[in-house]
């Protein structure tokens, strides 16, 4: 995600040029919401209902007070709402993969596009910080293979490093740490819808409108069904997997090709500051509900 968004960003003279404005916005909305809706291929209830109740209420409590901690930080820190909502989302579920969910429902305006990329990159780098660290630091918490796993699905942002840490600790801890992780991408559905909801009632009869549902939203949850019920052939969920980040990818790039170095400099320290609190928070909460659950 890192290297698509560095690799965009340098391409940013292309957005001067008209012909190239159609296919930026397709790969920074359709492509983006392919991506995030074939998500759904990665899931299954079964799955979930094998770590039992404990550890599924555990992670959805830490979504949920992440958001919810993390937007007043964001506030405290001089964050508009719409940039405080987007950076605990994405802290709290799936990192780039929901910014860019989120963004998508967020009501358009001039540093819009400039925010969605700043916490994609910080995001990221967070993420991928909190996949050096975070298995030896499970190792000084003297957590077992079952236990690293839940802290590591629960707290790193990106699925690909949860993966990555996971299995540095053990082939256990990667395999639950992964199934966790799955778990917080699929409280995107209702997150986004909430905010959804939420920003079109604060929304002035002369703003643009946002949807109820979005469609992606909806294939989202109908790909985690079919998954479910294995109607998924193994062929097909081998080929549409890596589509769907190769999707993401292809989003992040054009959101970063539309965003110039010169603009997230004059962003100030403020939103990183705000990540790496929220960021902390989560990773206290999950501390602490693990110490509950052991």
């Amino acid at each position: 995600m890192l290297y698509a968004l560095l690799f965009g960003m340098a391409f940013n003279f292309l957005t001067e040029d008209e012909r190239f404005a159609a296919g930026i916005r397709i790969a920074s909305r359709n492509i983006l919401r392919i991506g995030v809706a074939l998500l759904g291929l990665r899931i299954t209830t079964g799955e979930v209902m094998e770590l039992g109740w404990p550890v599924v209420a555990l992670v959805v409590g830490s979504v949920v007070a992440t958001i919810l901690f993390g937007g007043l930080i964001g506030r405290a820190f001089g964050l508009k709402g719409g940039q405080s909502v987007l950076s605990a989302g994405a802290v709290a579920i799936c990192g780039a993969s929901a910014a860019l969910a989120i963004a998508s429902v967020l009501p358009s305006h001039k540093d819009h596009e400039r925010n969605t990329i700043l916490t994609v990159a910080g995001v990221t780098v967070l993420s991928t910080v909190a996949m050096v660290f975070y298995p030896v630091f499970v190792t000084f918490l003297h957590y077992d293979n079952v236990t690293a796993g839940v802290f590591l699905g629960a707290t790193i942002h990106d699925v690909a490093q949860v993966v990555g840490a996971g299995y540095i600790v053990s082939d256990q801890s990667g395999e639950i740490s992964t199934l966790v992780k799955l778990i917080r991408v699929a409280c995107l559905v209702p997150v986004v819808v909430s905010i959804s909801l939420l920003m079109r009632h604060r929304l002035s009869p002369e703003s643009g409108s946002i949807p109820l549902l979005p469609w992606f939203l909806v294939a989202f949850v109908v790909l985690v069904i079919v998954n479910s019920m294995g109607w998924v052939p193994v062929e097909a969920h081998a080929m549409f997997t890596p589509v769907s980040s190769w999707c993401l990818l292809t989003a992040v790039a054009a959101l970063g090709v539309k965003t110039s170095l010169k603009a997230l400099a004059d962003v100030g320290p403020a939103p990183v500051g705000v990540m790496v609190v929220q960021t902390l928070f989560l990773a206290a909460f999950v501390i602490g509900g693990v110490a509950l659950i052991r």
